[in-house]
């Protein structure tokens, strides 16, 4: 994974069918980035349905979640429509993984995202990571101990 104390690598990826986010347009808050293998999964659901429950104590840490995986546009539509998700999921899909790859979270012999998160300050710069078994939900106590203690900066 890419180190603590890094500015975290710009990219731009679909956030719906016709819309595109950039890392850049979330300066000024601190950013969650979950990466995770596939929509559908059992343990991605898990987690993502977790983390949309824990949207308002992010958001009281001035904290914008993303999610990120090879899925497709139109896969992270119907799933995040089917589970109600409350944030971005960005379409790390073509060319495949090249947003995994840039922080070192790409699993070259499944062809998917590692489940790793990241925390961001609000100026960019990566604060916390963990990488998480791929089988295994990582929760979000990480994460908000993460955002407790940028506040505490």
């Amino acid at each position: 994974m890419l180190s603590i104390g890094t500015k975290a690598p710009e990219f731009e990826l679909n956030s719906t069918p016709d819309q595109k986010l950039k890392l850049s347009e979330l300066l000024g808050k601190n950013v969650i980035m979950a990466f995770y293998p596939a929509d559908w999964s059992p343990v991605c659901s898990d987690q993502m349905a977790l983390y949309n429950e824990m949207l308002k104590l992010f958001t009281k840490h001035n904290a914008q979640l993303i999610g990120i995986s090879v899925d497709s546009k139109w896969s992270h539509l119907a799933f995040n429509q089917s589970r109600k998700l409350h944030f971005p999921l960005l379409a790390d899909f073509e060319p495949k993984g090249k947003v995994a790859k840039l922080y070192n979270v790409y699993d070259e012999v499944e062809g998917e995202s590692m489940r790793a998160l990241y925390v961001l300050d609000d100026k960019g710069v990566i604060r916390w990571n963990y990488l998480s078994p791929v089988g295994i939900n990582p929760g979000a106590d990480g994460i908000l101990d993460a955002l407790e203690k940028l506040n505490h900066q």
